[in-house]
């Protein structure tokens, strides 16, 4: 638990990890005023709502709420144990930690703590014998031929499988490994006679690893001509391939320098660009793009180039991950690979200068790439095909918002099949009202949508809340005025949530601590705490605040307090007079309190 780590310590791993550095791992954070926005890594949205403040290193979402300091953000984000969290950013900022402080307490069960120990065990083991043993020169040679360095193979960790039944078997048993739970990882396989063997045998191996860098699972490549070609570890529970995508985190750092990620169909093809310098790469793993993934692609750029093989499966697939893409809101480019030839042969015929200025600088916008997909399916020497085409093309070009591409687009048509650009225009303009008169009713919709989810959440607050949330803001960066408080107020704030703030605030700067909301967030164990804090924090205030101010808003919850103690207490008399049966005192104070309710209205 937190306290078998020593306080300073902990506080030592969070202020040597910048928030914005970290969340900027997962989230496509813009730097706008004082603060930093993206999309909302814990719930869908199009429209950036999750703040991050560098100064108070705190985020907070204004959507659905979230909201803490780094270590809640990596708590909420992997499912970490908080010990788990600081061993992660401790690793990551190279700050040591006491053995005497950690004890394993793993977030994921003893069974995918197994699963992962033998993952690792296996990535070192494939590896050591591709680049130093007799029995992996099979697959060392393999990446020879292909043109993978040495420095390639060892950052990728790439190894070989010996074609052998059971060696994977008996090195991971004499490690003390439970074989049911390695074949249920599909790490080994289970055979009709119930003897177990190796998945992977005769196959050069890449590791697949998540995130953090941890292989959570293998590709393997057979090199004997066997079936099937690529082999993938089984779906578990931490191997999961419509969620994950190759390199992903050795790209990520390059993928937000350069603002814009390269998708390639295959290991290898991110293997050669990798080591050709040509570093914010990724794949899939042998399947088609995913919602999932390109969601996760959109939390950290806007663009993304596909570069596909160039035959027609990889158009075809080319056409759906592009939509895919597009759908969850990302820019799209599509590089050109002429000649049916794919990433990893052209940079191995052409070098990586010639990829990056002739295939991905030079990719094609969506538009373009789309007028080239669709000619595969109309015969353009007939003139029937050809109206055909231009009416698909004109159709989709309707769907974009910026007129100059669209006038762009129809002026190559014109030009290329010599057709008028006014009649292009035209149909064009038909086309652009049918999508008007559709968007209109979904932008009706949504309005009506969104101004009901903001009057639900976003509803007037009465003036004593304002002013205790306004005042808690202050007493987060000022200790001077949380001892004001403290002596006029004490815990007589009228939101529940709000008095346990105050308190905690009130220990906080006893024990010493200077105005810091992210080591007070940390002191606090209650989550929806944390979150309300993070909000709070983030409401904006003057660098100074006059005690006028200060005064005004004491006023306003003290003034809540004793309307609120009189209204109980004529309550109380009202039901003594009913008890006594005198009806017209009863409603005398009926009336008193209906007149303290309006007037707290009224100033509310």
């Amino acid at each position: 638990m937190a306290n078998q780590i020593p306080e300073e310590v902990i506080e030592e791993v969070r202020k040597s990890n910048d928030i914005v550095e970290v969340i900027g791992e997962y989230v496509q954070l813009k730097k706008q005023g004082r603060n930093y926005f993206g999309l909302c890594p814990f719930h869908g949205e199009k429209t950036p709502s999750f703040s991050v403040a560098q100064e108070k290193q705190i985020f907070h979402c204004f959507g659905c709420g979230k909201g803490g300091n780094v270590v809640t953000f990596l708590m909420e984000m992997e499912n970490y144990s908080f010990q788990e969290t600081i061993k992660v950013l401790a690793n990551r900022s190279g700050v040591t930690l006491p053995e005497t402080g950690i004890r394993k307490d793993p977030v994921i069960s003893n069974d995918n703590q197994s699963v992962l120990s033998a993952y690792e065990w296996l990535t070192k083991l494939y590896h050591h014998l591709l680049r130093y043993a007799k029995d992996g020169k099979d697959g060392y040679q393999y990446f020879k031929d292909r043109g993978i360095s040495d420095e390639a193979i060892d950052i990728f960790q790439l190894g070989y499988a010996p074609n052998l039944k059971d060696f994977t078997a008996e090195f991971l048993n004499k490690k003390g490994f439970n074989q049911a739970i390695l074949v249920k990882a599909g790490l080994l396989s289970l055979q009709d006679d119930n003897s177990v063997t190796d998945r992977f045998r005769g196959r050069v191996m890449f590791p697949i690893r998540n995130n953090l860098g941890k292989t959570i699972g293998f590709g393997g490549r057979t090199i004997s001509g066997g079936e099937p070609k690529y082999l993938n570890s089984a779906e578990s529970e931490l191997f999961q391939k419509s969620k994950l995508l190759y390199n992903f985190d050795l790209a990520k750092k390059h993928i937000r320098k350069e603002n814009e990620v390269i998708l390639f169909e295959g290991y290898m093809d991110v293997i050669s660009a990798y080591q050709a310098d040509i570093k914010n790469v990724i794949a899939t793993l042998g399947t088609s793009l995913t919602e999932g993934q390109a969601k996760l692609l959109k939390r950290y750029v806007d663009t993304v180039i596909i570069c596909y093989d160039g035959d027609k499966a990889g158009l075809e697939a080319t056409y759906k991950a592009a939509n895919l893409l597009r759908k969850v809101g990302c820019q799209i480019k599509v590089a050109n690979l002429k000649d049916n030839m794919d990433p990893d042969n052209f940079i191995k015929m052409h070098g990586g200068e010639a990829f990056n200025n002739e295939v991905i600088q030079a990719s094609d916008t969506y538009i373009s790439f789309y007028m080239r997909y669709l000619m595969k399916d109309y015969n353009l020497s007939l003139e029937g095909d050809r109206i055909n085409y231009i009416e698909a093309v004109v159709k989709e070009l309707a769907m974009i918002e910026s007129s100059v591409e669209r006038e762009f687009y129809l002026q190559q048509l014109s030009k290329e099949y010599n057709i008028s650009i006014e009649t292009l225009a035209s149909e064009l303009q038909g086309h652009r009202q049918q999508v008007d008169v559709h968007q209109d009713k979904s932008d009706k919709n949504r309005y009506t949508n969104k101004t009901i989810n903001y009057r639900h959440n976003k509803k007037m607050l009465p003036a004593y809340h304002n002013a205790e949330r306004k005042i808690l803001s202050y007493m987060l960066q000022d200790a001077f005025i949380t001892e004001k408080v403290q002596d006029e107020i004490g815990a007589g704030f009228n939101v529940d949530a709000h008095k346990i703030i105050a308190t905690h605030l009130y220990a906080f700067y006893e024990s010493g601590h200077p105005p810091d909301v992210s080591v007070f967030i940390e002191n606090l164990t209650d989550q929806d705490l944390k979150q309300l804090v993070a909000e709070i924090a983030m409401t904006p205030v003057e660098n100074e605040i006059s005690d006028r101010e200060i005064n005004d808003y004491i006023r306003i919850i003290h003034s809540q307090n004793s309307d609120v103690v009189s209204i109980q207490s004529l309550k109380e008399q009202q039901k003594l007079a009913e008890q006594q049966k005198d009806p017209l005192k009863a409603a005398q104070i009926a009336m008193q309190i209906i007149e303290i309710r309006k007037q707290l209205k009224n100033t509310n």
